[in-house]
C-alpha cells in the first residue's frame, strides 16, 4: 500500500555510499528528502544526483538532509560517484542508499510495475523531523527533477508547520500567504500584527509572519 501525507515515514537500516544507516537515528531533528532514481550510470539521474550535490548547502540551511536510493548495490554507487563528480563539477556530498534486495523500494513503494518491473521511479518523500511524510512526488523516469521546486515546497511546508497559513499558488518564500479558514478573522489581527486583507471572506492574505 502507498505511503499516504501525515503516515509516519518506514524505518530502515541499510548500507549506503557513507555507511550504515538507521533511517529515522539519521533524520533525527531534522527535515528529510529522500528521493530515487531508477538505476546507476542512467543520464537523467547523473544529472539530478549532482543538481543535489551543488544544492546540498541550501537544504542544510533550511535543516533538511538530503538521501538518494537505487536498487543498484554499494560496489555500483561507487563506481557511479566518480561520474557524478566528473560531469557536474561536484563532490558528492550526501549518502547514496544500496537497496539491492529492494526492501526501501518496497517500503515505499518506488516500484510501479506499469511502468518498470524492476527500476524505481523518480519518487520524492520530504519527511518533517516527526518523522511523518509531508510531500510525495512520482515522476517518470524520462522527467529530470525540478530541485529549486522541492526548496520552494520545503519553505512552505515548514512555514505552514508553524502558523496558521497556507501559500497561495506559485508562491514563493517572502511573497504574502494566506490565513487558514481555522483563523477566525476577528482574531487574525492579533495573531497576524503585520495586518491582513480581506479578498472574499474567505480568503484573507497577509506578509508571511517569518520574515
Amino acid at each position: 500500500m502507498s505511503l499516504r501525507l501525515g503516515d509516519i515515514a518506514p524505518d530502515f537500516t541499510a548500507e549506503t555510499t557513507q555507511g550504515t544507516i538507521n533511517f529515522h537515528e539519521w533524520i533525527g531533528d531534522s527535515w528529510a528528502l529522500l528521493f530515487s532514481h531508477p538505476a546507476d550510470f542512467t543520464p537523467v539521474c547523473t544529472t539530478e544526483l549532482g543538481k543535489t550535490a551543488l544544492l546540498k548547502g541550501e537544504f542544510e540551511k533550511k535543516g533538511v538532509k538530503v538521501i538518494a536510493v537505487s536498487v543498484d548495490d554499494l560496489d555500483s554507487h561507487n563506481k557511479w560517484v566518480p561520474d557524478i563528480e566528473e560531469v557536474n563539477g561536484v563532490k558528492v556530498n550526501f549518502p547514496i542508499i544500496a537497496d539491492s534486495d529492494r526492501n526501501v523500494a518496497t517500503l515505499y513503494d518506488m516500484i510501479h510495475p506499469n511502468a518498470s518491473e524492476k527500476a524505481t521511479v523518480r519518487s520524492v518523500f520530504i519527511i518533517g523531523p516527526d518523522k511523518k511524510v509531508k510531500l510525495t512526488l512520482t515522476y517518470p523516469a524520462s522527467t529530470g527533477r525540478n530541485f529549486q521546486e522541492l526548496l520552494r515546497v520545503i519553505d512552505s511546508l515548514q512555514l505552514t508547520a508553524n502558523y496558521q497559513v497556507a501559500t497561495p499558488a506559485d508562491w514563493k518564500d517572502g511573497e504574502d500567504v494566506i490565513i487558514t479558514p481555522a483563523v477566525k478573522t476577528e482574531d487574525a489581527a492579533a495573531k497576524f500584527p503585520k495586518g491582513f486583507t480581506v479578498v472574499k471572506p474567505y480568503l484573507r492574505t497577509t506578509p508571511q509572519p517569518n520574515k
